[in-house]
């Protein structure tokens, strides 16, 4: 499956959590042993929603690629690189502009949501309104057949499917194959209040958090709010926040033990959650450890970064002149 190209990426908007990490990037882990895969730090994307912030944006960039390679993106096996440092994503988005019509961007639902949950922001610029647009060049300047989306994505990778068919057929030559997506069981990582884990919510347990703070945390969590007692009987399956999270880091046999004793009220909820965050500091402190490897080589992370750059950009340059060429009937500079 080498022979296939999965593009992906992330916002540049502040720290990873667990979500992100059983959410995304446990995939990615997955994907870079079965395809040539493009990940990139999207720090433009990040700007139509951070323009009155953006000088935290190259620091949370710096970070995000740091926590990628701390839990195992390899970059000989992916090209990890940041959408900034290859300007062809720029100079084919404002290609695809010019012929992708303002009703495709308006009806888009993730652009009716986002505008109503955002309310705090102005997002009445023509950057939030073509995002979609510069989300389509991302994935089509290197020819991605297939992209990683949860269902709710799904309208943004057709969108950028039509956009796809609308240049192969406006120019006559199929320049772009139409991206198809990865849909992958995504992990349901509940916040400590029970709400989906979120930096936004105030209720995520982040990569970078001490042993400490996540046990502090943890012990916060909600649990089954029908059992006042330890001496009452528990619904963990149903009821219970912080055994939605056990289930990421516990066998089948530990979770049908924990049932059993919640159900005959045997284990009280605070043994519990002590258990779940010794089970979470201790899945996390590889990852402490890499990056700990990591940041002692400060030259190593440039080069990595430099290289990923240098692969991206050789992809991205190809497909924009033929891109060009096809558009204009010759070469143009």
């Amino acid at each position: 499956m080498k022979d296939k190209r999965v593009l992906s990426g992330m916002r540049p908007t502040g720290p990873l959590h667990l979500g992100h990490l059983h959410g995304v990037l446990d995939n990615w882990l997955r994907l870079q042993e079965q395809y040539q895969c493009f990940y990139f730090v999207a720090d433009w994307h990040a700007l139509t929603t951070e323009y009155e912030s953006p000088k935290r944006i190259p620091t949370f960039s710096k970070e995000l690629l740091l926590e990628w390679l701390t839990v195992g993106l390899n970059p000989e096996k992916s090209i990890i690189f940041i959408q900034s440092a290859i300007k062809e994503h720029a100079e084919l988005y404002l290609l695809f502009a010019m012929f992708t019509p303002v009703s495709w961007l308006e009806r888009n639902p993730t652009y009716k949501d986002m505008i109503q949950n955002l309310q705090h922001k102005d997002l009445a610029t023509y950057g939030f309104l073509g995002y979609p647009v510069l989300q389509a060049a991302d994935i089509l300047i290197y020819k991605a057949h297939h992209v990683p989306v949860g269902v709710d994505q799904l309208p943004h990778l057709e969108l950028t499917r039509e956009i796809a068919r609308r240049f192969n057929f406006l120019y006559q030559q199929e320049v772009f194959p139409l991206p198809e997506p990865l849909l992958s069981k995504v992990a349901k990582v509940p916040g400590l209040d029970g709400r989906k884990m979120s930096k936004s919510y105030g209720n995520a347990i982040f990569l970078t958090d001490d042993e400490d703070t996540i046990r502090q945390k943890i012990q916060t969590m909600v649990t089954d709010t029908q059992r006042p007692r330890k001496s009452d009987p528990g619904d963990p399956e149903n009821r219970c926040v912080a055994f939605q999270l056990m289930r990421l880091y516990s066998s089948p046999e530990e979770l049908a033990e924990i049932v059993a004793e919640c159900k005959a009220a045997r284990l009280g909820c605070v043994a519990c959650k002590k258990c779940l965050a010794e089970k979470v500091v201790s899945a996390l402190k590889p990852l402490w450890e890499r990056r700990s490897q990591i940041e002692a080589q400060p030259h190593l992370f440039e080069e990595i970064i430099i290289s990923g750059n240098e692969k991206a950009r050789s992809f991205a340059r190809q497909t924009l002149e033929e891109a060009k060429e096809v558009l204009f009937g010759t070469k143009w500079y």
